[in-house]
């Protein structure tokens, strides 16, 4: 049985897939945010509702998230690691989805 090799370009087009997701979140750019998702989507998130089944219930998810977020958006990676290789890849990370208030 052939050993797949996890290779450092594996892991930088997952890096930068998850990098334009978030830059086209934070420019509300339906088309960007919606690449790379199969139209069979399940998502669980937090707030309501927890699940979303389909493209369409996850692109409605956004309608919500741009209605409670104050301009500039702020969904902004602070750390993520990666797993990849030629057929699977596993992404964690720590994200910042929120204004923080200054006085």
């Amino acid at each position: 049985m052939k050993k797949e090799t996890i290779t450092k370009t594996d892991e930088t087009e997952v890096r930068d897939l998850i990098e334009r997701w978030a830059k086209a979140v934070r420019d509300k750019d339906y088309g960007g945010i919606l690449a790379n998702h199969s139209a069979k989507i399940l998502m669980f998130d937090v707030p309501p509702p927890f699940e979303s089944k389909g493209i369409e219930a996850y692109q409605e998810t956004w309608d919500l998230f741009f209605s409670s977020q104050p301009e500039p958006i702020a969904f902004d990676i602070q750390r993520m690691e990666v797993v990849a290789g030629a057929d699977v890849a596993f992404v964690t990370a720590l994200m910042n989805c929120a204004q923080t208030l200054q006085n």
